[in-house]
């Protein structure tokens, strides 16, 4: 069947929790997952609430492969509005916890009003409570799961960390302790609601329609099992991207001022894996294995174990603060992962206060030595920005919010779309990557539609606008679909074959064009979200760094995303999306798609 056929709808303010039938309808319409997620969203918010505020709501959901035998089936995702960019944002999660939620019997949670107190969702075969959590405020997100699986065992846990307690419009969502709904702010949204955590756990058994199921997934398993891109992540890992990027010249260094970094070896996943690494951590439900455990012997932070870093972290928080020590890299992703705040837009927003400090636009106040390549400078700013104390107050609502309050043109290397800070690929290096960052649908995001990867196969020319909306427009209706399911987006799967694994766990009769067209639908509905918030066009931009600095060095030296180039490569997106030239979908695309 695919779905649980349930859902539950907790109230905080009233303290009432209503069981609920799933809607069929919208199922078979929007999937499950970043697609009916959505659709809910945009049927209970009104344009323009406060994110942080009673009237948002946070949905915890699951998709029709979620706890199945379909590979890296273990994989759910938070919707919500984000208090960090005030738009949509949808975040997709690993670890386990969303097979734990099917199997309580709920397709998924959504969460309304805001608690008298902290407390936290323990939610089970046996329905759903709500628990007293003055106890665990406070607490690391380490520390609250580790309390909470002692009392709740066969659990998985879902918390906050003092980020969230605090509001930081950043902060994240932890699970399994190294899996974060990362981007945009979910764990605020959670704080705002006195919401420290949800615990999951339940035995229901999760079946499919057909009894053609088992036989898909166990062939999809074996493609899976040996695809050679797997393997490779099997072997380093997200870390891979570290060399190839700065060897192509789009890792970001020091705030996007160049795409080449010295001592990339030294941070990179080859050296990781040689030095570090002693074991390969997996999702539930998959064989890639791309998390790897580490642990440091040397330097000022020999005995630190800890799973990690990923590409983006080390991008965001090593290169792009110049800091050239793995270990020390390692250490401030864990402690953004207890704190509870998104390594990514801590990366770029210290590198954006590092450089603001470089020009003298700011003083080092309660930081000694804010600067590119200090390591120790990084961990106290993380501190700051969590607990909002001193510099960190100005800086815990990201780059965007603080340069509208420095000024002097620091907007400019603001590195932000939409109030969400770039991920790790620098876009004048890929100028796939600046139409994808710009017209994503929660901000600056590199999941949404991923270029580098056909760029350096040549099967997009490089620094080249050429074939780039086709691309991006069919990538984002893909990614669209394939986070609806809920699957990781590392998978190896064509349309049709995800078509029939889905026809087989619900029943639906999708083709794969479809399929296509209900990942069209999302992501018209998300952005008939944005719209409504006030996103046009004029939204759609890169910062002028990367229009009028043309790239130092590298094998993208002297390259621009000129407003030009980029202007006309968002006129072709929008007509291939069947977009008005502001950017709104028209009546009739809307229709066409029975949105």
């Amino acid at each position: 069947m695919g779905y649980m056929h349930t859902y539950l709808d907790v109230d905080l303010t009233t303290n009432k929790i209503h069981e609920k039938k799933l809607d069929p309808d919208l199922a078979e319409k929007y999937i499950g997952g970043k697609g009916l997620g959505a659709k809910i969203l945009y049927d209970n918010l009104k344009p323009g609430i406060d994110p942080l505020g009673p009237d948002n709501i946070i949905l915890f959901m699951t998709g029709p492969l979620t706890g199945t035998s379909v590979v890296t089936s273990g994989r759910w995702c938070i919707v919500t509005k984000s208090p960090h960019t005030g738009i949509y944002l949808d975040s997709q999660i690993g670890g386990k916890f969303g097979h734990r939620l099917k199997r309580a019997g709920y397709d998924y949670i959504i969460v309304r009003g805001k608690a008298d107190s902290p407390c936290y969702l323990n939610v089970s075969s046996e329905g759903c409570e709500i628990i007293p959590a003055t106890d665990l405020w406070g607490n690391g997100t380490f520390e609250t799961e580790e309390i909470l699986r002692q009392k709740h065992p066969k659990s998985e846990v879902a918390s906050i960390g003092p980020a969230g307690e605090n509001l930081v419009t950043f902060a994240n969502i932890m699970t399994d302790k190294s899996h974060m709904a990362g981007r945009g702010g979910a764990g605020a949204v959670m704080g705002s609601k006195n919401l420290k955590a949800v615990v999951a756990g339940g035995t229901f058994k999760i079946d499919s329609v057909h009894d053609n199921f088992k036989d898909l997934t166990r062939t999809f398993r074996n493609k899976v099992q040996n695809d050679p891109g797997v393997q490779n992540r099997h072997r380093i890992g997200t870390m891979m991207w570290v060399n190839q990027s700065n060897q192509a010249g789009f890792l970001p260094t020091r705030n996007y001022q160049s795409g080449v970094f010295e001592s990339s070896e030294n941070i990179s996943g080859e050296k990781m894996i040689e030095e570090n690494t002693y074991a390969h951590k997996a999702c539930y439900g998959c064989l890639i294995a791309c998390g790897k455990a580490n642990k440091f012997d040397k330097g000022k932070y020999a005995g630190l174990d800890v799973e990690g870093p990923e590409y983006e972290t080390t991008a965001l928080l090593g290169s792009n603060c110049g800091i050239k020590d793995l270990a020390a890299i390692a250490k401030a992703s864990q402690l953004c992962d207890n704190l509870g705040i998104d390594t990514i837009t801590s990366g770029a927003t210290i590198s954006f206060a590092m450089e603001c400090v470089e020009k003298k636009i700011l003083k080092q106040n309660s930081i000694e030595n804010l600067e590119f390549g200090n390591g120790e400078a990084v961990l106290q700013m993380l501190q700051l920005i969590a607990h909002k104390e001193g510099i960190g107050e100005l800086f815990s609502k990201g780059s965007r919010a603080a340069a509208e309050k420095l000024g002097n043109e620091s907007s400019d290397f603001a590195i932000q779309v939409k109030g969400l800070e770039l991920a790790g690929v620098e876009p004048r290096g890929s100028f796939g990557m600046a139409l994808a960052y710009s017209t994503a649908d929660r901000g600056a995001c590199h999941q949404r539609c991923w270029t580098p990867s056909a760029e350096l196969r040549g099967d997009l020319t490089r620094f080249s606008m050429m074939g780039v909306p086709k691309f991006v427009k069919e990538n984002q209706d893909e990614r669209a679909a394939c986070f609806s399911l809920v699957v990781c987006d590392f998978l190896p799967f064509d349309v049709p074959e995800m078509a029939e694994i889905l026809n087989a766990a619900t029943g639906f009769t999708y083709t794969p064009e479809g399929y296509l067209t209900t990942g069209e639908r999302i992501w018209n509905t998300t952005r008939m979200f944005n719209v409504r918030e006030g996103i046009t066009a004029l939204d759609d931009v890169l910062p002028k760094r990367f229009s009028e600095e043309k790239m130092p060095e590298g094998p993208a030296k002297d390259q621009i995303v000129s407003e030009a180039v980029l202007e006309k490569a968002k006129t072709e997106y929008y007509d291939l999306r069947g977009w008005n030239p502001s950017g709104i979908p028209t009546k009739e695309k809307l229709n066409e798609l029975k949105i």
